[in-house]
């Protein structure tokens, strides 16, 4: 699978193209003392700006994508697409306008207006560990492996994780989203570069149905109710999660954030249609013992297309994993710089410092990621700690911002955030200590996910119970 050298090209040109947009009126949307305009250029989003960032940086786990639908068949759609369209729709229906009426340019900083200073400082925490990078930077490294078949990944993907932290910091969000139109034109091209020549070696879908395994074709895949049931908790990610809140924040308006979220579910129909017949195709032309179901499209791009435009699929993944790296890097910048540690609010030149603390939180960030990708190198296993770790404490609380039904009183809104964290690590740490490997995380035949979550729902049904007013 090595690059030819005219399948550097499109990689150098891409990086090229980052650093022009970059430099290009890289403080366009925002101006010195003007902190709305750094953190969200300004709150002035437009509908193709929002739906073009939004879009693209909701797909930086392509891997993991391509491996499950390699193994698994069209049950990726179920599990990893269609949870999610419900999920964005409902948030764009009761939550995206909500956000952008508020004042509030973070979600910890929402959370701080809600429920207090503690609750705030404590959702801070969890918003920044939400948003590693560590899994994007991993699946960096690993797309680098396998076109230069070096023995490391890490100074690869430490190279292209310092690069994201350099631009994010000079240009703001306003980078991020111009990025993200270069990004999201790569990504959806390269896919469909891929399945032109995939159609082409195997014929049509109609034909290509034909030679998969039924297992592949069974929309469940042959997996339980129960399991099918945890992706669609999982999914429940996108309500506490800190992307959607900050171009919510950063719309034109309520209108814009609301329609934006919809004409993006579109978006993902279109390119998890791409992705899982892509992923079809590779497991007909590629045969059933591929030795990394992770490297499935790598692998079926180094099979199918010519040197060069197998550079340019290759630049289109990495424009995929990249465009949500930097979105999260810099949220995770902000989220340390602004709000675990938000310094002075007075004095001349505090937002000059607040944004160079942001800056450094970008850079803290980074090196955090690069670290936690070298201590757990698998993709799928860093989603599943931050996940089942982070959304059972964030999400009652977040959505009791938005919608009354879920609010609590500002003691149980932290109870509940240190409570869920706390017994889902306990969970997580007795599953790996009584169990048969290192990533063997269910304890008592239950995942760390449940525990945390039942203890959130216990305390926030105790604090209704407690509002209520007495009958007597």
């Amino acid at each position: 699978m090595a690059f030819a050298l005219l399948d550097w090209l499109p990689l150098f040109v891409y990086f090229a193209l980052l650093g022009v947009l970059t430099l290009r009126r890289k403080y366009a949307g925002h101006h010195a003392g003007d902190e709305a305009g750094f953190l969200l250029s300004g709150r002035r989003l437009t509908l193709p700006a929002f739906v073009a960032t939004l879009v693209a940086t909701w797909y930086g786990g392509i891997l993991g994508v391509g491996e499950f639908t390699y193994l698994a068949g069209i049950s990726q759609w179920l599990m990893f697409a269609f949870p999610y369209y419900v999920f964005a729709v409902l948030y764009a229906v009761f939550i995206a306008g909500e956000i952008r009426e508020g004042s509030a340019l973070t979600l910890p900083e929402a959370l701080r207006q809600q429920y207090g200073p503690k609750t705030g400082l404590a959702g801070a925490f969890g918003v920044f560990l939400l948003v590693n990078p560590a899994p994007y930077i991993l699946m960096l490294g690993i797309i680098a492996q396998l076109v230069t078949g070096a023995d490391s990944w890490f100074w690869f993907a430490a190279a292209v994780a310092l690069f994201s932290t350099v631009y994010v910091s000079l240009g703001g969000f306003a980078s991020v989203v111009r990025t993200d139109l270069l990004q999201l034109v790569l990504m959806y091209g390269g896919f469909v570069m891929l399945l032109a020549f995939a159609w082409q070696a195997a014929g049509s879908p109609a034909e290509m149905w034909t030679q998969l395994p039924e297992s592949h074709t069974d929309i469940t895949g042959g997996f339980s109710a129960v399991y099918i049931l945890v992706w669609f908790f999982i999914a429940m990610w996108t309500f506490v999660d800190p992307g959607f809140h900050q171009r919510s924040a950063a719309a034109a308006s309520p209108a814009v954030a609301r329609r934006g979220i919809l004409i993006s579910v579109g978006f993902w129909a279109v390119f998890d249609m791409l992705t899982v017949l892509t992923g079809l195709y590779a497991l007909v032309l590629l045969g059933p013992a591929l030795e990394s179901p992770a490297a499935a499209y790598p692998e079926l791009a180094a099979l199918l297309l010519p040197a060069g435009l197998f550079g340019l699929f290759i630049t289109g993944l990495v424009a995929v994993i990249m465009s949500t790296l930097d979105s999260f890097l810099f949220i995770a910048g902000q989220t340390l710089g602004r709000d675990v540690f938000p310094g002075s609010v007075k004095g001349a030149g505090f937002l000059g410092n607040r944004i160079a603390r942001i800056r450094a939180g970008t850079l803290a960030a980074a090196l955090l990621g690069l670290a936690l990708a070298f201590v757990f190198p698998s993709v799928i296993e860093l989603w599943y700690v931050i996940g089942s770790l982070i959304i059972p404490a964030l999400l009652l609380p977040v959505l009791g911002i938005y919608l009354p039904f879920f609010r609590m009183r500002p003691g149980a809104a932290l109870a509940a955030i240190i409570a869920a964290f706390s017994l889902s690590l306990f969970w997580l740490v007795m599953g790996v200590a009584t169990g048969d490997s290192l990533f063997s995380y269910a304890w008592l035949g239950i995942e760390p996910f449940y525990p945390g979550l039942a203890a959130a729902v216990l305390i926030f049904a105790a604090d209704r119970i407690q509002k209520q007013p007495s009958i007597c």
